[in-house]
């Protein structure tokens, strides 16, 4: 990995802020990027089966580009 000065000064802060060493710190870091992703994943997942449950209890929260597949006005 390659940082500028100014980026390690900043990585090199945050991982003192942590209480980590600068290798731990980005093995970390790593770490919670893919839990994340998958946290996200999920929740797009999630939604996805909840939205035309919540389309048909909330008609008028549908916005208007996307009801019964009409175009934008």
């Amino acid at each position: 990995m390659s940082f500028t000065d100014e980026e390690l000064e900043g990585v090199r802060a945050a991982a003192a802020a942590e209480g980590k060493s600068l290798k731990q710190y980005l093995h970390d870091l790593g770490v919670r990027e893919m839990q994340r992703q998958r946290f996200v994943t999920g929740a797009t997942t999630w939604a996805d089966r909840l939205r035309g449950e919540f389309d048909d209890a909330f008609p008028d929260e549908v916005p208007p580009s996307e009801r019964d597949g009409a175009a934008a006005a």
